[in-house]
């Protein structure tokens, strides 16, 4: 099987992945979406119970067992002329199989070694597992996630799903990190090692809460503040269907439109003393007051209503869609956000992103499991007998 040549500012770049599940196939994806050269080091034999088939689009793939002698060498040999690796095992595993750093960047000294764990390659917690939840947890930025009960409880944190540690603070961060030091690999001559954790990804995320705290604007009891549900202003109300409404008319000029709109549309007639009166929106007392005004206001109308009015406006309104509906929207839709994979068909799927004007980025099959072994093993001058004899020993498949 071969595979048609990339495009995308990434065109050229080899990178060699080794399976995974989370953060690191999607930082692979979104290398092959950027044009990159992608390999995927697979374990011969069937997908394992997290195999996500879009997640692992426009690789090639070589299935090789990595604990033999011969696996070994044949990954050496592919490291030889690629420009980064990178790999997502507990800290120790690439080097009881003879594939640490110093193993590799002995036979490539120019090579980007990006190792993607969650708790990182050192410290208390390094040898031992953990998922998105836990790492954000500990990070300190799950805590800032809640909704306030108001009635005397601790807020209860609401869980993210997986965007906000193996995605923000695991993926894309090592994407960041990675062709940073593939920069500085074209200027020096020399690669590095990269130690991408994803608990402290979501550390860095958390910047800007310290941000916002540091200036007096975020303290106290989570969720009473101006970007964690405590501000009417900033909220999400649910409407006569029961779908959502998002209203994030954060700045004053922002409000004064949405109360605008509202009069004009919706009747609303605000006196001086009413908590939602634009000389009362920081008057974080009356907060919840405002904010059960504005819960039976917005019951009243669907949400597509609400839309009709607000959202093509400086109101900051928006509708909360579903998965299956954010495709169908006039905004996405113009832009080609989505399209359909697999023939026209096909589930839609979001495009690439962002998008570049001189090197546009395209999304590529996701390749059967050792779909192109042989492929890569005669790119690297290994002879048909040779390729034989590695699938007959089960060393490649």
């Amino acid at each position: 099987m071969t595979t048609a040549p990339a495009l995308g500012p990434l065109a050229g770049v080899k990178i060699i992945e080794f399976a995974g599940i989370g953060p690191g196939p999607f930082a692979g994806m979104v290398l092959a979406d950027l044009g990159a050269d992608v390999i995927g080091v697979d374990r011969p034999g069937g997908a394992g119970p997290f195999d996500l088939p879009v997640l692992r689009r426009g690789r090639r793939s070589i299935a090789v067992d990595l604990k033999s002698e011969a696996g070994r060498e044949v990954i050496l040999d592919l490291v030889a002329s690629a420009d980064a690796l990178i790999e997502p095992y507990r800290p120790g595993v690439m080097e009881r199989l003879g594939l640490g750093p110093d193993a590799v960047l002995a036979r490539n000294p120019r090579l980007v070694y990006a190792r993607m764990t969650g708790w990182g390659q050192d410290g208390p917690q390094s040898p031992y597992a953990g998922h998105d939840l836990t790492y954000t947890a500990t990070s300190g930025i799950l805590s800032s996630f809640v909704r306030d009960p108001h009635d005397g409880s601790m807020p209860r944190p609401v869980l993210p799903g997986p965007y906000l540690g193996d995605v923000a603070g695991g993926a894309l961060l090592l994407v960041a990190g990675l062709l940073a030091a593939l920069h500085s690999a074209a200027a020096t001559g020399t690669g590095q090692v990269i130690d991408a954790a994803i608990m402290d990804g979501a550390s860095y995320l958390s910047t800007f809460t310290h941000a916002l705290r540091l200036g007096g604007m975020w303290g106290g009891t989570p969720g009473n503040n101006i970007l964690d549900t405590g501000a009417p202003f900033y909220e999400v109300y649910e409407c006569a269907d029961g779908r959502h409404l998002a209203v994030g008319a954060l700045e004053p000029q922002f409000y004064d439109e949405l109360l605008r709109l509202l009069a004009e549309h919706a009747g609303l007639d605000l006196g001086p003393d009413d908590p939602r009166h634009r000389l009362n929106r920081l008057d974080q007392r009356r907060w919840p007051e405002a904010k059960a005004l504005w819960e039976d206001f917005f019951r009243t109308r669907t949400r597509d209503e609400w839309c009709a009015f607000l959202e093509r406006s400086d109101a900051c309104v928006a509708p909360v869609l579903s998965l299956e509906e954010a495709p169908t929207h006039p905004h996405l839709g113009a832009r080609a956000a989505y399209l359909p994979v697999g023939g026209d068909h096909g589930p839609e799927l979001p495009v690439p992103a962002p998008r570049f004007s001189a090197t546009p980025t395209q999304t590529r099959p996701s390749p059967a499991r050792g779909a192109h072994t042989d492929e890569l093993l005669a790119e690297i001058g290994y002879h048909p007998a040779r390729i034989a004899t590695l699938r007959s020993t089960s060393v490649v498949a």
